[in-house]
């Protein structure tokens, strides 16, 4: 393991940084003077939304043929081509192939950008092929990339889908259900997970009920979900990645859309601010889910959301494009055993509030003479979170984080030189009322600086390898690190092997009482007890892709957290906290199936994992000995999701039930009363108060959790409109989930009951 680095980067860090820049730098050169190169954006020509997966292929009159394939911004680069005269062909199924002659002379480098249109003698099948040639069950060490296709798939109550709930049909992802909007992910904390939007760092972006998020798949062009391993491109988190990029506008006309459904009511317009080069798309979304679906089921459900979303793309030329996305969301509600009497808009009614703003612009740049492709992010991100009545809260926390970052890739014919740098600033302020003893209520400042590099190196046409190491410097704890990350990947025929390894720190952390399932208030703050929270991360995984849309994958983890703040146990824990550092270690193993036909998709997964936390506090003698072993309350052992979609005379029938084992959950063992002694008590007199006893920390399980949705869907389309009708039945058979029991009084709160909801959708071109 590599030790703290104080004040400065050692000399093998700098040696290693320079030789792979220079390296990169090198191989790009001598290409540049030899050889040609060619690059480009190719977009649908249709709205100017950048196509994936695009065959780029350059045949010489000898017959060698060279190519390459578009990214999920739409760029494609072939370098290192040996000058003289090519046939060009951009091709995609469903869209007429763009070809060309081209004579390319030495130390050229062309342009191209491409704008393909829709074959319209081939709508039929070609473009549902297109539209569906997923793989359903493919996951790359850690990796996997989802679709709003694929999101569009999973029964939900609203006509428009959304991420989340993809995301929680994955192996390994613990929810803390039907509301509280955490995610834990392969052993990981909701606030161990990095969320990004276009760059944009989004730091509580899953909205108060489970079923929603801040993108919803109308929005969302792809998202790179990564459940650990991730590369040195990314850090300051301990457990994974969620990594969105967005849609632009339509860039050739206007179009909108409006839905209606008991739990969301939303509205989308976007279109060209000026043709083919500036668009523009705006999108809100606001719950009523306590005017319509509270009435369906007759039962207060006190919790109210929303989120706004716009972006401006311009393409500034063949080679440069700027972005500038903002987006906010708002939630509140009352979560726990008060959900039956709470009035949200009663000044005296206890309840969580959060808000996140976040806005950012992205340039992305190809100069002129470097086979490279650059991007800038300037962004700054907010999240203010308060616990109490809502005009006088008994806790707060706030952050304000400023981030600057450069991405650069050098291509190069066997490698590709990934390297950045970045900044970040925030500014933290907590009014935590004494919730947390030795963590201060004050104002912060954190920087953090660093730099990355990671070349992706072909080692044969089957075998990739992806080495980096990320310089990432706390100065607020004077603390430096150099985190080594290896990717690999070996591919022979039908069969894949993937791999990765990572080390990981963060500095800014989220607190909060997880012996409380109704308290979800999270207090952002810098690490306390003057440690940097440590990962590493270790996977192993093996695909088998037969083909005709069969997957089958299977992947085993490990992690391994060190100097964690967690709450200090206690047999009274409705007093005041004190945070205590602890270890923990998860391991486990996930297996998915799927299959993918025209008419029919679906998959299914079964997860495995093991969680177990060890606490060293000052006070854990006293109650268990030298350390207190405890799996915390999102171990979740065993979890089962089976999804599946059928299409048949324009009905799309979408099916997903799910299975968890029970989580854990700490046992009383009795009651008494007790006198808190601050100041003058007289015992004879005063009667104290009732205290529930504890065992050892979540030494029971709760019952197991299993649930059924259903959704169906029809559309119809018109000349220039279509309208979308959804009925859908979430818990379909009305299964009774447990959400939360308070040990003191035995009072339970239930997961939603079984809801029925219809929506519709109208859009309009």
């Amino acid at each position: 393991m590599l030790h703290t680095i104080h004040r400065r980067l050692p000399p093998i860090g700098t040696g290693l940084l320079v030789v792979v820049f220079l390296t990169g730098a090198f191989l790009a050169g001598e290409a540049l003077s030899q050889t040609a190169t060619m690059r480009g954006f190719i977009v649908d020509d249709a709205g100017g939304e950048a196509l994936q997966g695009v065959n780029v292929i350059l045949r010489s009159p000898a017959g060698e043929v060279i190519g390459t394939a578009t990214d999920s911004e739409g760029f494609y680069i072939v370098t290192s081509i040996a000058p003289g005269t090519y046939y060009f062909q951009a091709s995609f199924i469903g869209f007429i192939a763009e070809t060309d002659t081209l004579l390319l002379a030495p130390g050229e480098t062309l342009t191209r950008s491409i704008r393909l249109q829709v074959d319209r003698t081939e709508l039929g099948e070609l473009v549902v092929e297109a539209e569906r040639s997923r793989q359903p069950a493919s996951v790359t060490a850690g990796l996997q990339s989802v679709s709003p296709q694929d999101i569009e798939l999973i029964p939900a109550p609203d006509v428009s889908a959304d991420l989340v709930n993809y995301i929680t049909t994955m192996p390994g992802v613990v929810a803390t259900g039907d509301r509280g909007g955490k995610l834990f992910i392969r052993g990981g904390e909701p606030t161990q997970n990095l969320v990004q939007l276009d760059g944009m760092l989004v730091y509580q972006p899953f909205h108060i009920v489970g079923f929603y998020s801040a993108f919803p798949a109308d929005l969302v062009r792809n998202a790179d979900i990564y459940a650990g391993g991730f590369g040195a491109k990314f850090g300051g988190r301990l457990s994974s990645v969620v990594d969105i990029s967005t849609r632009n506008g339509n860039k050739r006309r206007f179009n909108a859309a409006a839905t209606l459904a008991p739990f969301v009511s939303s509205a989308r317009i976007e279109g060209p601010l000026a043709r083919d080069r500036v668009s523009v798309i705006l999108s809100a979304r606001q719950s009523v889910i306590d005017q319509g679906a509270a009435k369906l089921i007759d039962e207060p459900l006190p919790f109210r959301f929303g989120d706004q979303f716009a972006k401006i793309h311009a393409s500034l030329s063949s080679s440069s494009q700027l972005s500038t996305t903002v987006i906010r969301t708002t939630d509140r509600g009352v979560v726990g055993l008060d959900e039956g009497t709470a009035d949200l808009d009663s000044p005296t009614t206890d309840q969580v509030k959060w808000e996140n703003l976040a806005f950012g612009t992205r340039f992305i740049v190809l100069p002129s003479t470097l086979p490279v492709f650059a991007e800038i992010l300037l962004s700054a991100s907010q999240l203010d979170q308060s616990f109490g009545p809502k005009d006088d809260p008994v806790r707060s926390s706030d952050i304000f984080m400023f981030n600057g970052s450069a991405n650069v890739t050098y291509f190069t014919p066997s490698v590709d030189v990934h390297w950045g740098l970045f900044l970040q600033s925030s500014e933290l302020k907590s009014n935590l009322g004494g919730q947390f003893q030795n963590v201060a209520n004050e104002e912060e400042y954190v920087t953090e600086a660093g730099l990355y590099a990671e070349p992706e190196i072909r080692v044969t046409s089957n075998l990739i390898v992806r080495p980096g190491v990320r310089l990432h410097s706390f100065p607020s704890k004077s603390k430096t690190f150099l985190e080594p990350r290896f990717r690999i990947i070996y591919n022979r025929g039908i069969h894949q092997l993937s791999g990765a390894f990572g080390q990981y720190h963060q500095e800014v952390v989220g607190l909060n009482d997880r012996r409380d399932a109704g308290d979800i208030f999270t207090a952002w703050t810098s690490a306390p007890l003057g440690l940097v929270p440590e990962a590493i991360h270790a996977i192993a995984g093996y695909k088998l892709s037969p083909g005709s849309g069969v997957d089958l994958s299977v992947e085993g983890f490990w992690k391994k957290l060190s100097d964690l703040s967690v709450p200090e146990w206690t047999g009274f824990p409705r007093l005041t906290i004190k945070v205590q550092p602890a270890d923990g270690t998860a391991y486990g193993a996930d297996v998915r199936f799927g299959i993918d036909r025209n008419w029919f998709f679906g998959f299914v997964s079964y997860g495995y994992s093991f969680v177990e936390y060890e606490a060293r506090g000052d006070v854990v003698p006293q109650w268990f000995g030298l350390v207190s072993k405890y799996s915390p309350p999102h171990d979740r052992r065993h979890q089962v999701s089976a999804v599946a979609s059928v299409e048949y005379q324009g009905f799309e029938l979408s099916l997903r039930w799910q299975y968890g084992s029970g989580l854990p959950f700490s046992q009383s063992i009795g009651f008494d009363r007790f006198i808190l002694i601050n100041g003058q008590n007289n015992v004879r007199e005063d009667p104290g108060s009732a205290r529930v006893l504890y065992g050892p920390p979540y030494d029971g399980r709760l019952p197991d959790y299993h649930r059924f949705d259903v959704s169906l869907e029809r559309a119809f389309d018109f000349r220039n409109a279509s309208l979308t009708l959804q009925a859908a039945l979430i818990n379909a058979y009305d299964r009774s989930n447990l959400f939360y029991m308070d040990l003191f009084t035995l009072d339970r709160v239930d997961q939603l009951p079984l809801i029925p909801s219809v929506g519709i959708k109208v859009e309009v071109n």
